[in-house]
This record gives C-alpha cells, sequence and structure tokens, in this order.
C-alpha cells in the first residue's frame, strides 16, 4: 500500500470520529471559519457529528437546476482546471501536462476509445471547502462501474503541475454512460486524505481498502434522472468528463468556479 492511501486512512478513522459534542462543534467551527465554507445552503454547522459528516453535507436548501433538456449541467460545486478538444486520445490535466485516456479508463473499455478519439472533455476540481456530493449531469443510463485501486496524491493545483499521469496513477470510479445513445464517461478521482468515494446505487464499491485489483459492475436498465445524487466523495477530489466524438459543444468555463445545477455544455 501507497503511503497515500496509509495517511489517507488515518485522517479517515479521525474524521469518521464522534468526539464528545462539545469538542465536535469545536472542531467544526475551526473547520468552517479555517476553510472560508458558505454555509448558507447547508445546516449550521454545530449539527454535524464529525468531520465527515460535514464534509459530506447534504443540501438543506434545494439547488436550481438548468432544466434545458440539450444541456448538461455541472455535477459538482468545483474549478475547471481544463477542458476542450481530445487531441486523439490526449487530454490535459492542466496546461501543459497531457493525459492518456486509455490509461485513464484502462483497457477494459477499449472498445469504446474510438467514439472517444477527438471528442470533449472537462476536468472538476473540488476543493476542501466545496460541496462534495455528485450529481447526473443530464438524464442516462449507467452501463459500468469500474473501480480501479491506485494512489491517493493531492489532487491540487500544485500536484496537477507537477505529478504526471497523476489522474491514471490515482485510485478511481469509472462509470460508462449512455444518453440518447450517445456515449460519455464519468471518472471520479480519489485524493489524499479520506480517499473515500460513496456510489449511492452501487454500495458493494469500498474505496482506500485493500483491494488491488479492478473491480466491474454491469447493469442493465440503471436509469437515473438529471440532478440525482449519485454520491460523494469524503473530503475534495476530482471529476473528469468525457464526451464522444459530435455530442457537445463546451461552455468556456477554464478557470471559473461552477455550481452543481449550472450549465456546461450543450449537446451538438
Amino acid at each position: 500500500m501507497h503511503i497515500t492511501n496509509i495517511i489517507s486512512q488515518y485522517f479517515g478513522k479521525f474524521a469518521k470520529t464522534e468526539f464528545p459534542s462539545f469538542i465536535q462543534k469545536i472542531i467544526n467551527k475551526v473547520y468552517v471559519k479555517s476553510m472560508k465554507l458558505d454555509m448558507s445552503e447547508f445546516r449550521n454547522e454545530k449539527f454535524y457529528k464529525s468531520l465527515n459528516d460535514l464534509f459530506t453535507r447534504e443540501l438543506a436548501i434545494a439547488r436550481q437546476i438548468n432544466e434545458d433538456e440539450k444541456v448538461f449541467i455541472s455535477p459538482t460545486d468545483s474549478l475547471i482546471t481544463q477542458a476542450g478538444d481530445v487531441k486523439g486520445d490526449l487530454a490535459l490535466q492542466i496546461k501543459g501536462m497531457e493525459y492518456s485516456f486509455e490509461e485513464l479508463l484502462t483497457y477494459n473499455c477499449a472498445n469504446n476509445f474510438e467514439k472517444l478519439v477527438d471528442g470533449k472533455y472537462m476536468n472538476f476540481y473540488l476543493s476542501p471547502r466545496d460541496y462534495h456530493r455528485y450529481h447526473s449531469p443530464c438524464d442516462f443510463e449507467v452501463k459500468r462501474l469500474l473501480h480501479v485501486p491506485g494512489k491517493l496524491y493531492p489532487v491540487n493545483l500544485k500536484y496537477l503541475n507537477k505529478q504526471i499521469d497523476l489522474f491514471a496513477e490515482n485510485e478511481r470510479v469509472i462509470l460508462e454512460c449512455v444518453h440518447e445513445d450517445k456515449l460519455f464517461y464519468m471518472v471520479f478521482v480519489g485524493a489524499l486524505n479520506v480517499g473515500q468515494m460513496v456510489f449511492e446505487f452501487e454500495p458493494k464499491v469500498e474505496t482506500n481498502t485493500d483491494v488491488r485489483d479492478i473491480q466491474i459492475y454491469e447493469y442493465e436498465d440503471k436509469k437515473v434522472k438529471k440532478g440525482d445524487c449519485l454520491g460523494y466523495f469524503k473530503m475534495g477530489s476530482t471529476v473528469v468528463m468525457f464526451w464522444e466524438k459530435g455530442f457537445v459543444e463546451l461552455e468556456e468555463l477554464i478557470g471559473q468556479s461552477v455550481k452543481y445545477g449550472q450549465s456546461i455544455c450543450q449537446k451538438s
């Protein structure tokens, strides 16, 4: 097990510990203040029984989403670190640092690689202060879920600039999705500290454990609606989306913060 996984497991034990109420309230208050969390859409920090409970908080006020059927919405509250055209099989984790979607998705998705060549991609970085739940960007059908064990390097801008193939090195969960017979992928990348990802429709998935082999789950008629909660990160991390060639036109969002529910692209 890599040192990043070990560190994350120890931090995870701390984060899920429910301390006595008066101590937990202090921990939560310090975290909210130090990370400058905007809690206006959530319950007061004093109601969360652990740091993990606070990290994975649900919206207390329903978020308005773009209901236009032609629009894909952002699955997360996040920073768009990079987006654009896939050049052959290459995308950018950040300016000047390329990675291959073939390595990211693994050979298990090889049958679909040709569809993704010259398609579109977008990277969403969630900081520790962001809302950590991820949602469906449109109505779609989940065909497969792949859990790929790996390391848990940080995914902040500093590491994106210095760690080659960071996304393909880190543990990740891949959703193979179909919308109106068009293919797209959502890749949920683990990160340092906790490093766990939860998927509400697939409780068998357990990340940052001693699992060594790729786990594949296949589905029939597993449909989700736009805006449905798919699950959550137990700490900040990254989501990467890939669309097949000719499927969508991206909005100009590089370097901008987006909110779950707002438009990120439209169907071509």
